[in-house]
């Protein structure tokens, strides 16, 4: 049996705390004493940050702490007497899991948004709290219409829950250090220039950046102040002449940046920020739609400037990777796949030994990736998901749920990392013992969906949306389907999730060549099991003999193999055996040389030819 590394003296890069559900009660119960000293009737706690940002610091989980939901999306409206939280499809098996049912509604957001909810249960003349640093001028204006619908009103206060919030972590201050050139393939004064040409399009004299992931592709940076993303938190003010300024929450800058910047920016406390938003009095500023917040509009008016709400051009921009960042994800991906194809080599036997548990499996990957060199964090905690916990898709193992890999079972991981080259995010579902004839029927279809993706050919123009039923159709053609997207945007050593692209039902941006995007359909049979099959593809022009249109297509990036015992070759056609055989003779092309002998004995067996 292929033995794992050896743990190393280091801190371990995900923690399996339980979230504590059981104290909601009396958290949701100071909550609402609050808002009766505010004379407020009931507060939304939206699971965000200041920059409406998907993974948030500790300081800002402010969901996670009232409630015990600790998933990446979610809205908890809190009234005097009742309460709900909407949730994804991603979270509707999770969500009631970790929330005290008796005291807050579960709603689907499939069945109400957080603003059909308060229209229904806001009373007349009550007025719903909200902070202004944790929403958007379009969001708030949905909250207003609702609660204006339903006879209320929105009211700014500062955030209640900070206010009841004992011991509340102490904001991140992270390193912030440069990224090189070499890796971003674009110096900071290209960007920029690129950015205010936009700007100067669209009549705009300025612009906001409210994303840190946008801050740190435009300025060529990187920090520590979020788990798993290296982003620096703050904001930036950008004119289209001039010095721009960031204004960061960390001050431990590296004098490397300070100087690499000095030609076009200055580095600022974020305390400064306002007396910046202060600044700009009769100019139009572009604030981002996306991720800039009510009190940013509010405060720029107030100093006499005109907001423009639109797209900030940086999300477009960074989602196209250049020559370098490609490269950096096709070696980031190489290096990933040969310490994910050594993980599943020896999962393949410890989980056959029948002594391991879920936490033990994230453990074990974070060796296998830490041995495998250049690891700078996962990026994103681990789905470790045994038998029944694979079915929830955005499963989180703690210590109270961790479950032993039993035989019999299937087993779900999906991981990612951090390298400085690019970030990374697989998926592979693994049989434990034998597998029925249902989980091969399942996992077959889901297998077919996502080599329809990969074989995907479509025209310049074609939308995420337009593409998604390539991945539901051998599932629909058995009355199954999945509640989540098939996939979503990636980005260079930056985050796991990143937009403006995916695919979805609501994928609405056109796939632009060099976008990367995750291929990731899957099935969940509750209490039972979950499927899902994920690589990162990158988009690429395709030529088609005798074509009239320029077309696309996508080049697998990941590198590992499918588990063979759990494909049913009798629902594959001709085309799509050719598909796997010839992926998996390409992961043997390029892992082998760098394997050892048992790894490579592992591979060899795990990427024989399909039958027939």
């Amino acid at each position: 049996m292929i033995e794992p590394p050896p743990s190393r003296p280091r801190p371990r890069f995900q923690t399996f705390d339980d979230p504590g559900h059981r104290k909601g009660a009396e958290r949701i119960e100071a909550l609402r004493s609050a808002l009766r000293e505010a004379g407020l009737d009931g507060f939304v706690v939206p699971r965000a940050d200041e920059h409406q940002s998907e993974y948030v610091p500790a300081d800002a989980e402010r969901l996670a702490w009232l409630t015990g939901f600790t998933g990446s999306a979610g809205t908890a409206v809190i009234l005097t007497d009742s309460a709900a939280l909407v949730v994804d499809g991603r979270y509707t098996l999770q969500a009631p899991e970790q929330v005290d049912t008796a005291i807050l509604t579960v709603v689907p957001l499939a069945e109400s948004t957080p603003e059909a909810w308060i229209g229904a249960h806001l009373k007349r003349d009550h007025v719903l709290g909200y902070d202004p640093w944790l929403h958007t001028p379009d969001g708030l204006a949905r909250l207003d219409r609702a609660a204006t619908k339903a006879g209320g009103a929105m009211r700014a206060v500062p955030n209640l829950v900070d206010a009841v919030w004992a011991g509340r972590p102490k904001p991140p201050a992270g390193p912030v250090v440069r990224h090189p050139d070499a890796l971003a393939g674009e110096t900071v004064e290209e960007k920029l220039v690129r950015v205010r040409a936009i700007l100067a399009e669209a009549g705009c004299d300025a612009l906001v950046i409210s994303d840190p992931h946008n801050l740190a592709w435009a300025f060529n940076l990187r920090g520590a102040d979020i788990g798993h993303t290296p982003l620096a938190l703050g904001y930036a003010i950008l004119p289209r002449e001039g010095l721009a300024r960031l204004f960061l929450v960390s001050g431990e800058v590296d004098p490397a940046l300070r100087a690499a910047l000095a030609p076009v920016a200055e580095i600022l406390p974020r305390a400064a920020l306002e007396d910046g938003l202060g600044s700009l009095s009769g100019v139009r500023v572009r604030l981002d739609a996306a991720t800039g917040a009510v009190a940013l509009k509010e405060k720029i008016e107030a100093a006499g400037g005109t907001v423009d709400v639109g797209k900030d051009p940086i999300t477009g921009m960074k989602a196209v990777k250049n020559a370098a960042e490609i490269a950096g994800a096709r070696d980031a991906h190489g290096r990933d796949g040969a310490s994910v194809v050594r993980f599943l080599a020896w999962l393949d036997g410890a989980a056959a030994a029948g002594d391991l548990t879920e936490i033990a499996v994230v453990e074990a990957l974070e060796d296998f990736r830490a041995a495998g060199g250049d690891l700078r964090d996962v990026s994103f905690p681990t789905i470790s998901g045994s038998g029944p916990n694979g079915a929830i898709v955005h499963y989180r193992v703690t210590r109270a749920s961790d479950r032993a890999v039993r035989p019999g079972e299937l087993f779900l991981i999906d991981s990612g990392a951090q390298y400085p080259d690019g970030t990374t995010d697989i998926t592979r579902t693994v049989a434990v013992g034998e597998p029925s004839a249902a989980m091969r029927d399942r996992f077959t279809r889901v297998l077919k969906g996502h080599v329809a993706i990969a074989r995907a050919v479509f025209p310049r123009g074609t939308t995420g949306a337009q593409i998604d039923a390539f991945a539901r159709a051998p599932l629909w053609q058995a009355g199954l389907d999945f509640d989540h997207g098939t996939g979503h945007g990636v980005g260079a050593f930056l985050s796991v999730h990143e937009g403006p692209q995916r695919i979805a039902k609501t994928g609405t941006v056109a796939l632009e060549p060099g976008m990367i995007l995750s291929n990731e359909p899957g099935y969940y049979a509750a209490g039972a099991y979950g499927i899902r099959i994920e690589n990162l593809v990158l988009v690429e022009p395709r030529a088609v003999a005798g074509g009239e249109r320029p077309m696309l297509g996508f080049e697998t990036l990941t590198l590992a193999p499918y588990d063979r015992r759990l494909i049913d070759p009798d629902l594959l056609d001709p085309g799509e055996r050719i598909w796997i055989d010839a992926y998996h003779a390409r992961v043997r092309e390029v892992l082998m040389p760098v394997l050892d002998a048992g790894a490579r004995a592992w591979l060899e067996r795990a990427t024989v030819a399909l039958p027939g």
